[in-house]
């Protein structure tokens, strides 16, 4: 089974928002904001292109699908 890896804390630190910024601006709470960063959990379609969204990059560049990878 694939995985989706992120890179979302190194562009939210880059932009320096805040994990409850994004969490916010999102409408999403910090602690779902906390378990995406930490490939616990995979977001919704429609919270991912939030996400990118609120970073201002293309959802590709957010979330990459690794078909090898574990969760």
């Amino acid at each position: 089974m694939g995985a989706i890896r992120n890179q979302i804390r190194e562009m939210r630190a880059q932009r320096e928002i805040t994990q409850q910024e994004l969490a916010d601006r999102v409408g999403v709470t910090r602690q779902t904001v906390i378990a995406i960063e930490q490939d616990k959990y995979s977001p919704s379609l429609e919270t991912a292109f939030k996400v990118a969204m609120v970073l201002g990059v293309p959802l590709e560049q957010c979330f990459q699908y690794d078909p090898r990878g574990k969760r």
